[in-house]
């Protein structure tokens, strides 16, 4: 793959890493025990019933999207990572590399399309 392919890659990983992190700390904050885990904030709305409900909803949906922005920011840091080791852009099933448009469009791909529509059952 070209340099300027893969320079336009990183960037735009780290960009998406930046993104992630803003997003998981406008709702959570990083644990201490893992560089890699959020723990989302309980909100405090009041102390009636109808706040307490709330409360316990909007958590509800913070741990769910907490869980969903961690996994994609854990793609990206090993995106990263395997392009800091030079070994970005091959399938992690087959060993063969993965088309070039595929990772511009998805950066994060560690697969190519045929083991992926393997792996879904389309192939």
């Amino acid at each position: 793959m070209e340099p300027n392919t893969l320079n336009q890659i990183k960037e735009k990983l780290l960009e998406d890493k930046v993104r992630l992190e803003k997003e998981l700390k406008e709702f959570s904050r990083p644990d201490d025990s893992d560089k890699d885990n959020f723990e989302a904030k309980f909100p405090s709305y009041g102390d009636d019933e109808e706040s307490n409900a709330a409360e316990v909803a909007d958590y509800g949906d913070r741990l769910s999207l907490e869980h969903a922005l961690e996994i994609e920011l854990r793609d990206v840091n090993k995106a990263i990572a395997s392009l800091d080791a030079g070994k970005y852009g091959t399938c992690k099933y087959c060993g063969k590399p993965i088309d070039e448009n595929r990772l511009l469009a998805r950066p994060t791909s560690s697969s190519c399309v045929e083991c992926k529509k393997k792996l879904k059952g389309e192939a």
